[in-house]
C-alpha cells in the first residue's frame, strides 16, 4: 500500500483481498444488492482485476514462496507489519483509543530496537497483539457510513467511505518519503509479493461465486473491524 504510484496501487489491492478472506468472519453467499448498487460495473473491473492476479501476482508469489527460506519470508514479512505499525498508532490516537495507542507504540519501539528493525516480532511474543486500523475504519468509528461497495482497479474492493480513505493513511506510510524511485519501487514490489503469498492459502476459503463471496466477506470484515468485534450474528 503506499506512495502514489502504480506500486502503492497494487499493495494496497493485495492487502483488501488478503484482509477480506483471512479476517473476516464467515461470509454468507447471499447476494446483497441493496449494498452493491454498482454490481453491473464492479463485476467487469473485478474480473480484470482477478485476470492481472492469476496471471501476474499469484505466479510471482508462488515463486517467491518456492525460492526463498521460510525464515526470510518471516523477516520480510515482519518488517513490513512493523512498517504498518506506524498507521495503526495514528488511527488509535485519531480514534481516542489510549489503549490500543500505548500497544501499538510499545510494539513499535519494541519490534524496531530488539527486533533488529522488524525482522523479529517480538512484541507479540511479549503478549502485544498487533492492532488493525486505517483511516476508513477512523471515518467509521465517528459515524460516517460506508456508502456502496465498490471495486476499485488494481486496489480491489472497498467501498465509497474506504476507498476515499485510502489516500490519508499514505502519510504515515513510508514510501512517500522515500525519494530513490529505484528502492522505491523495489520495495514496493516485495511488499506486494509478501502480501499475496500470505494470501495463497486463504483461496481455499473461497466458495460459489468469487465475486459474491469477496464482496460479502470484506464488508463482514470491515463491519467487524469498525465496530470492534461488536456485531450482531445474523444466524
Amino acid at each position: 500500500m503506499r506512495k502514489i504510484g502504480a506500486g502503492v496501487i497494487e499493495r494496497v489491492t493485495q492487502a483488501c483481498v488478503c484482509a477480506s478472506l483471512l479476517l473476516a468472519p464467515m461470509a454468507a453467499t447471499q447476494a446483497a444488492t441493496e449494498e452493491d448498487p454498482w454490481e453491473a460495473v464492479n463485476r467487469p473491473i473485478f474480473k480484470f482485476n482477478d485476470t492481472l492476479d492469476t496471471y501476474a501476482l499469484k505466479p510471482l508469489a508462488k515463486g517467491y514462496q518456492a525460492v526463498t527460506p521460510q525464515f526470510v519470508q518471516d523477516g520480510v514479512h515482519n518488517v513490513f507489519s512493523n512498517l504498518g505499525d506506524v498507521t495503526n498508532l495514528a488511527n488509535d490516537v485519531l480514534q481516542l483509543k489510549p489503549r490500543a495507542a500505548g500497544v501499538d507504540t510499545a510494539r513499535l519501539i519494541v519490534n524496531t530496537v530488539f527486533g533488529i528493525g522488524g525482522l523479529f516480532d517480538v512484541g507479540t511474543r511479549m503478549g502485544l497483539q498487533r492492532n488493525d486500523e486505517d483511516f476508513g475504519q477512523t471515518l467509521g468509528h465517528w459515524g460516517v457510513p460506508s456508502g456502496p461497495y465498490v471495486v476499485i482497479p488494481l486496489l480491489g474492493p472497498s467501498t465509497v467511505r474506504d476507498g476515499l480513505a485510502k489516500y490519508p493513511d499514505t502519510y504515515t506510510e513510508p514510501y512517500r518519503y522515500i525519494n530513490d524511485v529505484p528502492v522505491r519501487n523495489s520495495v514496493f514490489a516485495l511488499d506486494v509479493i509478501d502480501t499475496r503469498a500470505n494470501l495463497l492459502p486463504a483461496e481455499k476459503l473461497i466458495q460459489g461465486d468469487k465475486y459474491i463471496f469477496i464482496r460479502n466477506a470484506y464488508l463482514q470484515n470491515r463491519e467487524f473491524k469498525v465496530k470492534d468485534g461488536a456485531v450482531e450474528d445474523d444466524f
